[in-house]
C-alpha cells in the first residue's frame, strides 16, 4: 500500500482589524477571605437534633447542621457514636475594620 501524505498546505487567514477592537476584560472583585475560628464538635441524632459537649456533658445546640452550613464551615467526621453523626463546625470570626 502506498504512503498517504499527512501534511496538507493550509492557508492561514490574515488577522482582521476587528480583533483589535476587543471589549476590555471584565473587572473581577476579589472576595474578602473568611477567617474561621476554633472548631467545635457537634453531634446530630436521627431526629436532626444537635448537641455540643460543654461542662462535661452533651448539651442541646441552638442551631441545626443545615443552619450551621449557611454561614459556617461544616465537615462530617467518619466516626459515629451511639448512632449519632459527628460534625466539625468552624464559625467565622468577626471582621475587624
Amino acid at each position: 500500500m502506498g504512503q498517504r501524505g499527512r501534511h496538507h498546505n493550509k492557508r492561514q487567514n490574515p488577522r482582521t482589524a476587528s480583533t483589535a477592537f476587543r471589549a476590555p476584560p471584565l473587572v473581577m472583585e476579589k472576595k474578602v477571605p473568611v477567617i474561621y475560628g476554633k472548631a467545635i464538635i457537634v453531634m446530630e441524632n436521627a431526629k436532626k437534633e444537635t448537641f455540643v459537649f460543654a461542662g462535661g456533658k452533651w448539651v442541646a445546640h441552638v442551631k441545626t447542621i443545615a443552619q450551621c452550613r449557611e454561614d459556617s464551615q461544616v465537615k462530617e467526621l467518619n466516626q459515629k457514636i451511639n448512632g449519632m453523626t459527628r460534625y466539625e463546625v468552624c464559625s467565622p470570626l468577626p471582621v475587624a475594620t
